[in-house]
């Protein structure tokens, strides 16, 4: 810089102020509001010259606060992405999962499934207690079968194990593979019938033209007699609902249907 130059940035920043520059400290005011240091000072609209970098780029306070916000974006995606795939794992397992409670509790008309050969060996039957229970069969319009029960009605006690029959046939040229829900009716029934052997839940496959019985060995148990809320219970309906079986098809939950 000139003489000339020299001296008219004397006089507008003071011998104060030009000690302080030389001793590499600036003053609070051309701190705060210079971009291109002492440059901007001299000369109020002036182009910086090439080269010359700001300070906002070297303050380290905003270094750390970036890489703070890094660090806590990076841990809010990991949350994010943690909940989702929890959420996927649970809707694969919500089904099943609520299938077996329905079976264990009876909830909206679930069967339970059988408590073994011990249980059917020690249990009494209540002679005095008859039951009628009657059959229901119904087919999804997607399915191409027939479908229907083999008996309308069987009487039944507490305590003592029955046997029915549905019967299904294909009367198509092609293959077909169908599985079934069930439900019983009323709901509160459900935790009293028992299901030894069933075709539920299970794939079915019937060639062309081909009929097969499907049978469904089952009790009520004792305990439906002892329940005041059972008390006036004297009709019991058995449904099954046949779907066709495609890839990514989820059945109705039993109850909801």
């Amino acid at each position: 810089m000139g003489p000339g130059g020299g001296g008219r940035l004397g006089l507008a920043l003071g011998p104060r102020c030009l000690w302080a520059a030389a001793m590499g400290w600036a003053p609070p005011r051309l701190a705060a509001g210079a971009r291109y240091g002492l440059w901007a000072a001299t000369r109020r609209g002036a182009a910086a010259p090439r080269g010359a970098r700001g300070l906002r780029g070297s303050n380290p306070f905003t270094r750390g606060q970036e890489e703070e916000w890094r660090r806590r974006n990076r841990t809010a995606l990991t949350y994010i992405a943690a909940a989702a795939v929890g959420m996927v794992g649970m809707s694969y397992a919500a089904v099943p999962l609520y299938r077996l409670y329905c079976q264990a509790t009876g909830l909206g008309g679930t069967t339970g499934a059988g408590r073994g050969a011990a249980r059917i060996e020690e249990m009494e039957a209540v002679k005095e207690r008859v039951v009628k229970v009657t059959f229901n069969a119904d087919v999804h319009s997607s399915l191409q079968w027939n479908f229907r029960p083999q008996q309308s009605e069987i009487y039944v006690v507490p305590g003592e194990t029955a046997l029915a029959f549905y019967k299904a046939k294909n009367p198509t040229d092609k293959p077909i593979i169908g599985i079934s829900t069930y439900n019983v009716v009323p709901f509160e029934a459900g935790q009293y019938f028992n299901k030894i052997q069933c075709f539920c839940f299970e794939e079915q496959r019937l060639n062309p033209q081909e009929e097969v019985d499907m049978p469904v060995f089952f009790y009520i148990d004792p305990e439906f007699a002892e329940d005041p809320k059972m008390a006036k219970v004297d009709l019991i309906t058995l449904s099954y609902t046949f779907f066709e079986a495609k890839e990514g098809q989820h059945l109705p939950l039993p109850g909801y249907q």
